[in-house]
């Protein structure tokens, strides 16, 4: 880490000596024996991190301390001005900035271990994907490090790998890692390949998020690039053929390139596809290595296509389509990305509440428009409630607008705008001809919550969309809160 000690006596041999449990940035959630890291804003200011952050984290590292932790990593200048903090002498790892350290502790555990390391991004579906990913390789007999959760960042990458360092773990009982790499602004992702530099990279698709940072959509798509050109050499790059823009950095990268897709020919396709009932499409799997019928417990073509993505990762490792398919058969639906919720009272919700640009709400309403039957019926009434969209810069106003015309023509019962800009999804919704007594808008998710409450009936098919921030899944907990889950609803019934 390019750490040094506030001084070099026998404590500080001690310390060197003392096994490491695991890595921590919260100290209210250390383990004992954990390595903290005091962050502080200035270090999240110096890495261009959005968002707020708060106190200075080395205010509690007496307290990381008095929890157990094996040591502290500090900022030396804030530690050599506090003379509080200098007492705590060899307990203290100083570097110049927190962040960094954490990186180039990661780096460096992946350095040593010298295996292979997939890479994801795109503006949707990453999560799923490396959740897809990781869940065929594993079927194939694969050891994988995944990311926890959507740690995707330059703090979230680093922790992730360094969960092989963690809990009794070593690098030595995995042989691939399948991390997810997320960016808002441009260098981002160049820097995570600088962390972890990756043998197969995986482009999703190119979306208009993240516009308030990047301005325009093929900004986004130079951002989105940088993770093909930071491949190893002779690295592979697995790319989106039905998005024109992934296919283009074809073009960036001299080394093996492999594709999939719906519409467009491709190396990894599906065909034949056929939706079973909402949640579980069944389809014929085609890759290099020859065919087979498969299975998707997941809702929408969007995670058709997030399963062939990963299917052409485990092309990349010589996985036979039979083996592929019998595994995507099993696979479940990533926390609030799609999970289909079948109530005893007679009604179906579905949660995608943890993220939402306009393509894939758009996505997400044709998966539920569709037509596709549940058991024994179609859905009486078809209810999309969708929170603001964020982060999509000074045409936020427009885009939603044209979301909801286009939401619009999809025929749907009834729209529900929550927050902001969320306002404009449901008058373009109107402006199209929607009547105005099949939309409506709640300034907060607790007021449309306790509408959908007193106001969800037998037979309903409710989507619930909507950015992290707005805190749509609160929607969700008022239904489950209110309403009883009928038996093994989850995952696609």
């Amino acid at each position: 880490m390019r750490a040094r000690m506030v001084s070099t006596d026998a404590g500080g041999g001690e310390l060197l000596g003392r096994e490491i449990a695991g890595y921590a940035i919260d100290s209210r959630r250390l383990a004992p024996d954990e390595l903290f890291f005091a962050l502080s804003p200035e270090d999240y200011a110096r890495h261009c991190f959005t968002g707020k952050f708060g106190e200075d984290a080395h205010r509690f590292v007496p307290q990381a301390l008095k929890s157990g932790a094996v040591a502290v990593v500090a900022r030396a200048t804030r530690v050599e001005a506090d003379p509080g903090l200098l007492a705590l002498g060899n307990s203290l790892l100083l570097v110049e900035d927190c962040i960094e350290a954490l990186q180039h502790l990661a780096h460096g555990v992946l350095r040593e271990w010298g295996k292979t390391v997939i890479e994801i991004t795109g503006s949707a579906g990453k999560t799923t994907t490396k959740d897809l990913t990781s869940h065929v390789l594993q079927a194939a007999g694969r050891r994988v490090l995944r990311s926890q959760k959507n740690f995707n960042s330059e703090l979230g990458l680093p922790l992730s790998v360094l969960q092989m360092e963690s809990a009794g773990r070593s690098p030595a009982q995995y042989d691939t890692a399948v991390l997810e790499m997320g960016m808002s602004m441009a260098g981002e992702l160049t820097q995570l390949c600088h962390i972890a530099p990756p043998d197969i990279a995986v482009e999703l698709s190119v979306l208009p998020v993240h516009l308030e940072f990047l301005g325009t959509i093929e900004n986004i798509a130079a951002a989105k690039s940088e993770l093909i050109k930071g491949l190893k050499p002779g690295g592979t790059a697995i790319l989106n053929a039905d998005d024109e823009r992934v296919a283009a950095m074809r073009e960036m990268h001299a080394g093996p390139v492999l594709t999939f897709g719906l519409e467009t020919q491709a190396d990894v396709m599906a065909t034949e596809i056929e939706g079973v009932r909402l949640g579980l499409t069944r389809f014929r799997l085609h890759t290099p290595l020859g065919e087979a019928v498969a299975e998707l417990p997941m809702p929408g073509r969007h995670n058709l296509s997030n399963a062939l993505a990963a299917a052409a990762v485990a092309t990349c490792f010589e996985i036979a389509p039979a083996v592929i398919g019998r595994a995507l058969r099993e696979a479940t639906v990533s926390e609030m990305r799609g999970q289909v919720l079948k109530f005893a009272d007679g009604f179906t919700a579905v949660d995608d509440t943890y993220n939402s640009n306009p393509g894939a709400l758009l996505g997400m309403v044709r998966t539920v428009t569709e037509g596709v039957p549940t058991r024994d019926r179609t859905a009486e009434r078809t209810i999309v409630i969708a929170g603001e969209m964020l982060e999509l810069g000074p045409e936020s106003a427009a885009l939603h607008r044209e979301t909801g015309s286009e939401i619009a023509r999809l025929k749907v019962d009834q729209l529900w705008g929550i927050r902001g800009h969320a306002r404009e999804l449901v008058e373009g919704a109107r402006e199209a001809g929607m009547d105005a007594g099949r939309i409506k808008f709640f300034e907060t998710v607790e007021e449309a919550a306790a509408a959908l409450r007193s106001e969800v009936r037998e037979g309903d098919l409710i989507l619930v969309k909507g950015s992290r921030g707005v805190r749509t899944d609160k929607v969700i907990e008022a239904l489950r809160e209110r309403f009883a889950l009928a038996g093994g609803s989850e995952q696609g019934m």
